[in-house]
């Protein structure tokens, strides 16, 4: 019986990518569960992760935050009818999505609500609430929001360097893209990044989180000179950026291209932006495991640097908010508590009582960044922060 099973799940999926069709498979067994509980008189529920900061653990050999094994139930009752319905409706979406190899980003998903009869949603908050749901749920069987082809709608940073990515257009046809030849510009990430393959002999990579410091680096070169890609964050990186970075960095299989991050030097650079790319955050804590990159370490600017580089005068008070971050992060962060040199660094920065931006450095010369502070930090990788 199990093996007809099997042979008609392969009939099923014929011409089909064999992700997509684990995808399908997964939706149509939690489905099923259900409707067979419904027929028995009985009450569905489903189960989702919490996704709670309170729920994450840090585990340093695998590298990321792991969500914990408290769950969240809800149960088919009168209350909860309609949400129940539109989780159904959403997983039925993505089932046709996969199907018919197409995609919907949050706000097509929305209005796409509008012919779903009573179980519409009124505002798009509703929508993305339930989709994040949905989204949880598959995490528990490694399936992640793209794969169900709920597609963000930012796409990712610029990339430049010495990278080839191999993507496929709408037919399927094969398209080798170099990213050292695209003039004064940059690659574009794309929503999703699952399909694509990269050729690369670059010594690191090196991510950035101005677009300043990106587009002076581009504009010189300096991925030619240090044999390096150059990846755009712009702030706290997308899940496309993240993800990107980490296919990236493993594709070779074996030990990962190194990842060097390289932000401004304040609490939300240290606390939100790279802690997100290399362990996740809190509330996502559920799909890290996708998106991190646990072996990224940071290359700076780190409060010791102001002083090596006597920046002082080019340095703004912290604020409030910066103080309150750099707290927060040192008492609740599981990542900051489990990284001595983290803490001696943000102490420091609240002992100074001043953060300090990547374009400081400007002080003694625009190309100072890349002809004396990137050489003199990369001559010793090792002395970067966790």
């Amino acid at each position: 019986m199990a093996a007809k099973k099997k042979q008609e799940k392969v009939t099923r999926h014929k011409g089909m990518d064999l992700r997509d069709g684990l995808v399908i498979d997964q939706i149509t067994d939690v489905a099923g569960a259900i409707h067979g509980v419904i027929g028995k008189r009985g009450s569905p529920q489903l189960d989702f992760p919490a996704r709670t900061l309170a729920n994450v653990i840090y585990d340093e050999k695998e590298g990321y935050f792991e969500i914990g094994k408290q769950k969240v139930e809800r149960t088919l009752t009168y209350n909860t009818v309609k949400t129940f319905a539109q989780t159904l409706r959403f997983m039925a979406l993505s089932k046709e999505l996969v199907e018919r190899n197409d995609f919907a980003t949050k706000r097509d998903a929305y209005y796409q609500s509008k012919n779903w009869g009573e179980a519409k949603f009124d505002e798009q908050p509703e929508s993305d609430a339930v989709m994040d749901d949905v989204e949880a749920l598959f995490s528990t069987y490694n399936v992640s929001r793209e794969e169900l082809r709920f597609y963000p709608e930012e796409h990712g940073g610029a990339v430049a360097g010495q990278l080839v990515v191999m993507d496929t257009d709408r037919d399927g046809a094969e398209l080798e893209i170099d990213c050292t030849k695209f003039g004064s510009g940059s690659y574009a990430i794309p929503r999703s990044v699952e399909h694509l393959r990269f050729k690369t002999d670059a010594k690191f990579i090196l991510a950035i989180e101005t677009g300043g410091i990106f587009e002076r680096l581009n504009y010189h070169k300096y991925w030619q000179k240090a044999n390096c890609i150059l990846i755009e964050l712009g702030g706290v990186p997308t899940r496309a950026t993240r993800r990107f970075i980490r296919r990236l960095s493993e594709h070779r299989g074996g030990k990962p291209i190194p990842v060097y991050a390289f932000t401004d030097c304040d609490p939300y650079a240290f606390a939100n932006i790279y802690r997100t790319l290399k362990v996740g955050s809190g509330n996502a804590a559920h799909i890290s495991r996708f998106f991190c990159v646990p072996h990224a370490t940071f290359l700076g600017v780190t409060p010791q640097d102001i002083l090596d580089h006597k920046l002082m005068d080019a340095t703004h008070k912290l604020l409030d908010v910066d103080v309150k971050r750099a707290k927060d992060a040192l008492k609740n962060d599981p990542f900051f508590q489990m990284q001595p040199k983290w803490q001696k660094a943000v102490k420091q920065q609240l002992s100074m009582g001043v953060r300090a931006e990547q374009q400081a450095f400007a002080k003694w010369d625009l190309n100072y960044v890349m002809d004396k502070y990137l050489p003199a930090k990369l001559k010793n990788p090792k002395s970067f922060l966790p």
